[in-house]
């Protein structure tokens, strides 16, 4: 059968080829996260690892099984970044060149951090399936050898070479939490995990944009899901590849879906109180787990891949804040006062006597539909959750300010 095209013996072979080239990341355990999943959470971090994620491993795996035939005519990969990266590595290490195929939209940092590894790139369509597309026409015209990101038995067995570690770690585990786009990195890990153990249990998690997997095992085939974008942009996959579909039919559990609220919420959670950043994809374990969609799983012992870090900043930076608005920690209003000397400061007086903290104010008379002898003030206050915010704005109505929040 078609997923027994990858054994646990494979795994074993990669682990040594992957010998001083992959880092053996940590397996740390995180207090927060545990307490709001009500389990005992593990991360496994490979947002530490080279080139800042997990894909480097079944890269360097399939680049290394290659005959120095096929290294010669170069080799061509199509990522929404990681696994650009880690081709366009692994090519180096053997001295041959690389092409990789990236959507249009990829993060600008992925792109640059690729082509300081050496790579040509070739930007092209909107989502992963288009890049791949683009790769195969450039491998049949030029002969390249193409590395494919998940449906390859030795991509695959590279990322299983991440269970290996997690056993040696924590050989009790109980549960496996990772993303799935395509499904290399479950489907290296759900082997290598069952072969050791049965009982483990395997839990996929894919962002609710873009369930091309879940949908394919719940209806028995292969579909082609077309979604929206999304944070988890290393995951956006359309179609799942048929080798990678089987290995996960057969081994993996549950799959999970997360929205971009709580990919956001998790960012946010890890970098604040785990002090880890995470991308998107690397996130959405952590996302399902404090947002509940894992079932059976109190008290366990849980092992959640965070798979990569390589999140560009300015989207960091919209997450940070997104984040602080939905949980009240920062809040936009507007009122009125009368525009006379001491009203700004009488409204500024109550705000600093609620504990709240002004960011940012704009004081505007000619704003339209204000009435004359008024003036406009926008805020943007710095507080402690909704309820803080709640006792502000019930202060500034009992002294009789209008108060919209924005």
């Amino acid at each position: 059968m078609s997923e027994d095209r990858v054994t646990l013996k494979m795994v074993q072979e990669a682990q040594q080829r992957l010998k001083g080239v992959a880092q053996h990341t940590g397996l740390s355990y995180t207090n927060t996260v545990s307490k709001l999943a009500d389990c005992k959470v593990y991360l496994k971090l490979e947002n530490l690892q080279s080139t800042g994620s997990f894909k480097l491993r079944g890269a360097y795996n399939k680049v290394a099984s290659l005959t120095p035939e096929e290294r010669e005519k170069g080799v061509i990969a199509a990522s929404a970044g990681n696994h650009a990266q880690g081709v366009a590595l692994a090519a180096s290490a053997y001295g041959c060149q690389s092409t990789i195929c990236m959507p249009k939209h990829a993060p600008l940092m992925k792109v640059t951090a690729t082509r300081g590894y050496g790579a040509n790139i070739v930007l092209y369509g909107d989502f992963f399936d288009e890049a791949a597309e683009k790769a195969v026409a450039l491998t049949k015209e030029h002969g390249y050898t193409f590395v494919h990101p998940f449906n390859d038995p030795e991509v695959i067995a590279g990322q299983g070479t991440i269970s290996l570690e997690i056993l040696e770690d924590l050989p009790d585990v109980d549960v496996i939490v990772a993303p799935i786009g395509g499904g290399g990195l479950i489907s290296g890990l759900a082997v290598a995990a069952k072969s050791i153990n049965p009982r483990i249990k395997i839990v996929g998690v894919q962002t609710a944009n873009m369930p091309s997997m879940q949908e394919s095992i719940n209806k028995g085939h292969i579909i082609t899901y077309n979604g929206k974008a999304t944070l988890a942009d290393g995951i956006a996959v359309k179609t799942p590849g048929e080798l990678t579909y089987e290995i996960c039919k057969k081994y993996v559990d549950d799959i999970v879906t997360v929205d971009e609220t709580d990919i956001a919420s998790a960012i946010l959670l890890l970098l604040e109180r785990v002090k880890t950043v995470a991308e998107g994809a690397g996130a959405v374990p952590v996302a399902a787990l404090v947002s509940g969609k894992i079932s059976g799983i109190h008290n366990k012992k849980v092992a959640a891949l965070v798979s990569g870090g390589n999140i560009d900043v300015n989207n960091m930076t919209r997450v940070i804040n997104n984040g602080l608005i939905r949980s009240w920690r920062k809040v936009f209003f507007e009122t009125v006062v009368p525009d006379q000397p001491g009203e700004l400061v009488k409204l500024l007086s109550l705000i600093s006597d609620s504990g709240a903290n002004v960011l940012s104010i704009t004081h505007e008379r000619s704003q339209h539909g204000i009435s004359f002898g008024n003036t406009a003030v926008s805020l943007e206050l710095e507080t402690a959750n909704e309820k803080h915010a709640e006792r502000l704005m019930e202060v500034l109505k009992d002294h009789q300010y209008f108060v919209k929040l924005k």
